[in-house]
């Protein structure tokens, strides 16, 4: 099966039952789908033909063994992850949607905060067990009832940017620009995140070259306390050594204000 030969609604797919498609991108496809045996909806992501022959698969497997390892509240687990009727399945919770479709909607200030500390916990903590994401970005963020937060697609993520062998994968827009160059390193995953914080406290993504002030500033030095705006300042230097060295650290620094954060 190629690119372009999608499921259809109510297809028997293995055990499960096709719903809806729910994305397509560039590398896998989404679709929510019916888990006739567990008797719940869960999410299939499935790589496209394309990218998946024989190594990649057995990179699929180390990186599906390596997610399994990261329990977290914030990190979106593995349900299951094999070949169904020739093609790669990663088997998901389903979400009730991602970050970059609840930010088209207001969010209360104080709920922004919540997901920021979500976000980052998450990411500190695969970060403590050295482990990059390199696609931070709002799309691969999920968001679950009473607005529990998910990281998702760590191992797609890293297969994805050895797979492709490009000196700039990852998604434009959310790339540090050491990655962008092929040099990804755990900072990267500090700036994405300071990117996805400052787009939730502003609404704008700052662009190349990262100058102060970001898009959306004035707003956020209404509503947050300048602690805040420093924090993401320092997680958003194109200088990578005056980053947070991990998510972890970056994650610490954010506790220690968050208390007075709103003004």
């Amino acid at each position: 099966m190629v690119r372009g030969m999608s499921l259809k609604r109510r297809q028997r797919f293995g055990q499960y039952r096709i719903e809806a498609r729910l994305a397509t991108g560039a590398f896998a496809e989404v679709y929510r789908a019916y888990d006739t045996v567990e008797g719940i909806q869960v999410a299939l992501k499935m790589p496209h033909a394309e990218h998946v022959d024989a190594e990649t698969l057995t990179l699929f497997r180390r990186e599906v063994r390596l997610v399994a390892k990261l329990d977290h509240p914030n990190i979106l687990p593995i349900k299951t992850a094999g070949m169904i009727d020739g093609r790669f399945v990663i088997v998901t919770a389903l979400a009730e949607e991602n970050l970059a479709e609840r930010m088209t909607r207001r969010i209360a200030r104080k709920t922004v905060l919540g997901y920021i500390d979500q976000l980052l916990a998450g990411l500190a903590h695969a970060h403590r067990r050295k482990t990059a994401h390199l696609d931070v970005k709002p799309e691969n963020v999920l968001v679950f009832p009473d607005n529990r937060l998910r990281l998702a697609d760590f191992g797609l993520a890293r297969v994805m940017e050895r797979t492709l062998q490009a000196s700039g994968s990852g998604t434009i827009g959310y790339l540090a620009p050491e990655q962008a160059m092929g040099k990804p390193a755990l900072r990267s995953d500090v700036f994405a995140a300071g990117l996805v914080s400052w787009k939730l406290l502003s609404g704008a993504l700052p662009e190349w070259p990262f100058e102060w002030p970001y898009p959306g500033a004035e707003r956020v030095r209404r509503g947050y306390h300048p602690d805040l705006v420093r924090l993401l300042q320092r997680s958003l230097s194109v200088d990578q050594e005056k980053r947070f060295t991990t998510a972890d650290a970056m994650h610490r620094a954010f506790g220690r204000i968050r208390d007075g954060a709103l003004v």
